[in-house]
């Protein structure tokens, strides 16, 4: 089932997402050693391509992660599959 969300809902979830990770030290520190990059190198980072659905994809690699994120937010996991493909640099599923 899709959810109905366009691009900006999409850029939307992945920030909200990225600030979540940033607000808690022990997903930042799991983040932070996936990527490779350094706190200090987040900001410029997020606006590389790719970043922002390797933000998802790092929720959608590890469930406890997602549900804890979706349950905090209300959020429905579902709507990180259609976000990622949504992003550019995302997985592009065919339908």
């Amino acid at each position: 089932m899709k959810n109905n969300i366009n691009l900006d809902d999409a850029n939307t979830l992945a920030i909200n997402s990225l600030v979540f990770l940033a607000a808690d030290s022990e997903l930042l520190s799991r983040f932070l050693a996936l990527t490779g990059i350094s706190a200090d190198q987040i900001r410029a980072a997020a606006g590389e391509p790719g970043f922002l659905p390797g933000v998802l994809q790092f929720y959608l690699g590890h469930e406890p992660t997602l549900m804890r994120y979706c349950d905090a937010t209300g959020t429905d996991p579902a709507v990180f599959q259609e976000a990622l493909r949504l992003l550019p640099g995302g997985r592009q599923e065919s339908d």
